[in-house]
């Protein structure tokens, strides 16, 4: 089964970047849609962004539009968030998701088969 890694999580201050890492088990993530979500405590889960197995084809929740970039490499068989100019309301557990699409270019935050561990993101002064 698919496992996810997450890391590059920690405290900082507003304004301040963070870059997440999820490194994925297998070969073909080429063949994933990969998505961030994050959940703060007291609230729902919320998709973050997303990136299509094929194109790079990206969405972003319009909260981290303009602040977080979501990216690939699938030599490497990682994805990352940067996230720039980050606010308290950012802080959360962020989670790596993987959803099998083949060949897809197209991505969306709903349904997603595999999670990571999650990783805490907590922005404060």
């Amino acid at each position: 089964q698919l496992q996810l890694v997450e890391s590059g999580g920690g405290l900082v201050q507003p304004g301040g970047s963070l870059r997440l890492s999820c490194a994925a088990s297998v070969i073909t993530l080429n063949r994933y849609a990969i998505a961030w979500f994050r959940q703060a405590p007291g609230k729902e889960r919320e998709g973050v962004s997303c990136i299509s197995s094929i194109g790079g084809n990206t969405n972003y929740a319009d909260s981290v539009k303009g602040r977080f970039t979501i990216s690939r490499d699938n030599a490497k068989n990682t994805v990352y968030l940067q996230m720039n100019s980050l606010k308290p309301a950012d802080t959360a557990v962020y989670y790596c998701a993987a959803q099998f699409t083949g060949v897809g270019y197209n991505c969306g935050l709903g349904r997603y088969d595999y999670w990571g561990q999650g990783t805490q993101v907590t922005v404060s002064s």
